[in-house]
Formats: C-alpha cells, structure tokens, sequence
C-alpha cells in the first residue's frame, strides 16, 4: 500500500470512529460564563413580581391591536347591552351586543366599509334617540367611538392577550377614572344616571369610594348593584379590583 494510500484509511477511520461517538454519547450543552442572578424577563413576563401585581404576562397586548374582550365589550355591555336595549333578552331590532359572537352575528358590521357599519354609524347619529346609546344617557367620547372603528378596521377580530395591570403606581387619572370609564360609566352619566350614581368626575368617583358603593359594587357584593352590569356579566379582574382598593387606602386621592 502507498504511503498516500495510508494516509487516506487512516483519515477515513478516525471519522467513522468520531461519528460513532458521537451517536453514542450524547451531551449536554455547555454554557461558557456564569449565571446571571438576576435575568432580565425578554419574554413579556414579569417573573411573577411586575406591575401587574404577580400575573404572569405571557401574552402581551399589542398596543396597535385592539382586543374586544378587554377594550370594545366593557363599552358594549356598560352603553348598550342593557335591558330595553342590546341585551339577549331584549334585543332591540334583533341587535345584541353582549359578547364577541352575537356582537359580529347582529351588528351589522361591514369590512369593507367599517365606518358604515351599524355599529359604529348608530355612535354617531346626531338625532339623540336614535343614537346609541340614547339620551338621556350621553353619546360615547370619541376615544371610545374611535376604538370601535379602529377594531371594525382591523377585521373585527376576537383578539386576547394579557392586559397590564400596575398594582405599583397606581393613580386616580391613570388607573381608576379609564376602569370606570370603560366598565360603569355608560351607566352612570348623563342626567339620569343608574340609581341615581354618577361616575363622570373625581368627586363623584370619591364619593362613591368613601361610603362603600364603588367597592361593593365591583367586587358583586350583596346588596349592591352589580358592575360592569347587567347582573350575569363578569367582574373586573382580580388585579384590576385590587388597583381600586389600593387607591381607596392610599386615601382615594386626585393623582
């Protein structure tokens, strides 16, 4: 055999055996450097200590995104599924608003046209009774009739995602007053607020804090008239509950 020739076996069998130790034993990967202690969360979550007071959030929110559960059926459910309205059992010209199917089943959305959609054509109407929700009850602010077309553009989605939830800086202008905003005012405005509650401004929100009402209304207390209402739908989130507490026992201030 040449001297080429031996050279080239040799090669050839210390590949073949490499491979078969390779196959043979396998091995964990080995990281080069120490442990960080302190990781940073590049996952969205918050290990568990964040500003959403524990809740992991694993599935952020888009803030480009709208997401119906979170942002468009608390103003659905607190301005127009209602009883004599837009609710299952009253149904108004066959319309229920009180969850994501019946909202994309009778609305009358149109995709291609989103501002010709009923839903969002009736927000604007500039006849009071014929707009929604009607008076005495106030028109909706523009942010909120804007959202709604912005969700309608977006293809009218059933998004979810974990909403942020800051138990840590918790203030009137930028936790309370948008909760209340979005989940009990519908009810609570114009000149004939439910139950004779109005929750348009701080002073009305602190009243409503120092003798009890608006705790023992979101926590469904009995004895108490439910919010988010009508009676059936869901509580704000633990966390959300939590923020409103926290604000009551810092003493309720305007911040």
């Amino acid at each position: 055999m040449r001297h080429t020739d031996k050279i080239i076996f040799s090669a050839a069998a210390f590949l073949s055996a490499l491979l078969l130790y390779t196959a043979a034993c396998k091995r964990d990967p080995v990281y080069i450097g120490g442990v960080d202690p302190d990781p940073v969360d590049t996952t969205g979550g918050n290990n568990g200590t964040g500003g959403n007071g524990g809740n992991q959030n694993l599935h952020p929110c888009d803030p480009d995104s709208v997401y119906f559960n979170t942002q468009i059926l608390p103003i659905l459910t607190s301005n127009c599924a209602m009883s004599g309205c837009h609710d299952a059992q009253s149904h108004k010209e066959g319309i229920v608003l009180d969850n994501y199917a019946n909202t994309r089943n009778t609305g009358k959305i149109n995709l291609t046209n989103p501002a010709g959609s009923k839903l969002y054509k009736v927000l604007n109407d500039s006849d009071p009774n014929d707009r929604m929700p009607p008076a005495p009850m106030s028109a909706l602010p523009l942010d909120q009739r804007a959202l709604i077309l912005k969700w309608i553009q977006q293809g009218a989605l059933n998004l979810s995602c974990d909403a942020d939830c800051d138990t840590v800086d918790v203030r009137f202008s930028t936790t309370v007053m948008p909760l209340i905003g979005y989940n009990c005012q519908g009810c609570h405005s114009g000149t004939s607020p439910s139950g004779g509650v109005a929750l348009t401004n701080y002073t009305q929100v602190k009243a409503s804090a120092s003798d009890g009402t608006l705790m023992g209304s979101i926590t469904h207390q009995s004895g108490y008239q439910p919010m988010p209402y009508p009676i059936g739908n869901a509580k704000l989130s633990d966390c959300n509950i939590r923020a409103v507490q926290i604000w009551i026992d810092q003493g309720a201030p305007n911040n």
